[in-house]
């Protein structure tokens, strides 16, 4: 007869202290974790809901394959694909619930095309995300009735190595859920980047318009209207009293001449003359003459890009130009362009302060997206007190 198991507490041995001998069990526990419930969840929840989409895919390719001899066999199928579309979502959902399995969401093909009917139905027909999403559905019928199978018993009898079953089976699902329900990857973000690129191209574009705007309005416009005035006015007095008409002529002289210098700066801001004429290292030249800090400016390209990237690197060196002249408080600066089998390198350096970043609203941000709608690349290297780097890369494509 074994004794009841004592454990010791803090009054045995204390003179008239009562031992009280109680036997001891374990706390009550699951033998299984919540991750392993949730993956048996999955896979026997996986069986009729594999039913339902086998069904929906299977008839719904059926349809439009027979009716394909008819106005509405392919409209049929385009449409199956994209209520496909909506099973894959539904089927990313229960999988990041109960396998933790984090998939990206594709992107949404457009709602409406601007080719009309035939447009939205050759995108719905050539869908890669639909398609994979039909092939899950088909092919997750005989899995399901396979785990389905395994499973159930294993509740029943299989306790001991249930959660190896368990894991192993969810294991070929999150697999097969990957592999079939992820985004294509490459394409995917190359969308999202050409979608983000022309937003910055088209918000870039109308912050210039709207500047050349802003400067014709302020600028040159306003000295011609003045212009237009004192030529008016001398005019009248061209009779009357010719010495103050001479005077006002000369005065409108003058603002021809102040008009002409805005015009040709505001030309420059748009596209100077001495990079269309003479390229990128006589276009830099010009600018390093006009910052305040010294620059040594060396360009060794083979040839000229192409004009767009061209203009790329001329106003991006201008800009960092202008960042050391009114922030570095540099003594020195340089500027090194050259090429590296098909990439645009732009290096521009300083000695001042440093401390500049793309979130402290240089500029620089505006450059970082600049380039990278063209598929460049901005770095800045900034540390405080020890000048700052900036390297950028360009794609280069050849002059046509």
């Amino acid at each position: 007869m074994t004794e009841p198991l004592h454990v010791p507490d803090a009054t045995d041995g204390v003179p008239g202290s009562t031992d009280d001998t109680r036997p001891v069990l374990p706390s009550a526990r699951l033998a299984l974790d919540r991750h392993t419930w949730k993956e048996i969840a999955y896979l026997l929840s996986s069986f009729p809901l594999a039913m339902v989409g086998f069904v929906y895919a299977v008839t719904m390719l059926a349809l439009g394959a027979g009716l394909t001899v008819t106005v509405i066999g392919l409209p049929l199928i385009a449409g199956g694909l994209r209520g496909a579309r909506l099973l894959g979502r539904a089927e990313r959902a229960r999988a990041r619930a109960l396998l933790g399995v984090r998939i990206d969401e594709p992107s949404p093909l457009p709602v409406r095309n601007a080719g009309g009917f035939f447009a939205w139905l050759w995108n719905g027909l050539k869908d890669p995300v639909g398609w994979r999403a039909v092939l899950y559905e088909v092919i997750r019928l005989p899995w399901s009735v396979l785990t389905f199978a395994l499973m159930l018993p294993s509740l029943l009898v299989l306790w001991p190595v249930l959660p190896f079953i368990a894991r192993g089976l969810a294991n070929a699902d999150r697999a097969m859920v990957r592999a079939l329900l992820s985004p294509s990857d490459e394409l995917e973000a190359r969308i999202a980047e050409l979608e983000s690129d022309r937003g910055v191209v088209v918000d870039t574009a109308a912050a210039d318009l709207r500047r050349i705007e802003r400067d014709l309005h302020d600028g040159a416009q306003a000295r011609l209207v003045n212009l237009a005035m004192g030529l008016g006015l001398a005019k009248e007095k061209l009779l009357e009293d010719p010495d103050a008409a001479a005077l006002m002529v000369d005065e409108a002289h003058g603002e021809v001449k102040l008009a002409l210098q805005e015009l040709r700066d505001l030309a420059r801001g748009i596209h100077p003359a001495v990079l269309t004429d003479r390229g990128l290292d006589a276009a830099l030249s010009s600018v390093a003459v006009r910052c305040t800090v010294p620059v040594k400016v060396t360009a060794e390209l083979p040839a000229r890009p192409a004009e767009a990237i061209e203009g790329i690197a001329y106003f991006t060196v201008s800009e960092l130009l202008q960042n050391i002249s009114k922030h570095s408080r540099a003594t020195q600066a340089s500027v090194d362009v050259w090429r590296s089998g098909d990439r645009l390198l732009i290096q521009v350096q300083d000695d001042g302060v440093g401390g500049a970043s793309l979130g402290k609203g240089t500029g620089m941000s505006g450059l970082a997206e600049r380039l990278g709608a063209v598929d460049g690349l901005f770095v800045v290297d900034s540390p405080e007190g020890a000048g700052t780097t900036v390297t950028a890369e360009l794609p280069w494509r050849d002059r046509g």
